[in-house]
């Protein structure tokens, strides 16, 4: 298998059917986990980071020349975006030195908003998902992440702030 190849569908988990977005979505929960635990928010953020452009770049090298421009086995932007979700749990975990597996309703919220943006593709997500070529495969799933981090957020502020718990 070829980097671009074992970059792209994430180790070959875009290879999972059915839905192999919800596979690479799932994939890079645990990921996500092992570094957070390592390195904590930082080290989660500076792979959200690298894995965007190396998806880029994977997605590029995957699709030259080829008619369809976002496959269904390239995930790297599900894992993208699904890491940038679980910055709304990260951060507030790593800065105040809490076990990020305390924070396990923001795990779930996390996963499921960024998968319904995602298949949904509201607004701006929808708006990126139609730009040709590698950015628009990233892009509207670096957008998604981002609506799922703030709904997780909100759905934070809910629960502790109006609920009380």
């Amino acid at each position: 298998m070829r980097l671009a190849e074992l970059t792209g569908t994430f180790f070959g988990a875009g290879y999972l059917k059915p839905a192999p977005g919800t596979w690479g979505s799932l994939a890079a929960l645990p990921v996500a986990y092992v570094l957070h635990q390592l390195g904590g928010f930082p080290a989660l953020a500076v792979a959200t980071v690298a894995v965007t452009v190396l998806g880029y770049w994977a997605t590029a090298e995957m699709t030259r020349g080829k008619a369809d421009h976002d496959p269904s086995e390239i995930v790297i932007d599900e894992v993208a975006g699904q890491w940038l979700a679980l910055w709304a749990i990260s951060y507030p975990a790593w800065s105040h030195g809490i076990a990020i597996s305390a924070l396990w309703p923001g795990w779930i919220s996390a996963f499921v908003l960024f998968r319904l943006f995602d298949i949904w593709k509201p607004g701006p997500v929808g708006w990126a998902d139609r730009k040709a070529g590698p950015m628009g495969v990233m892009l509207d799933d670096v957008i998604a992440g981002v609506l799922a981090a703030l709904g997780t957020m909100a759905l934070a502020g809910f629960s502790h702030g109006v609920l009380g718990l």
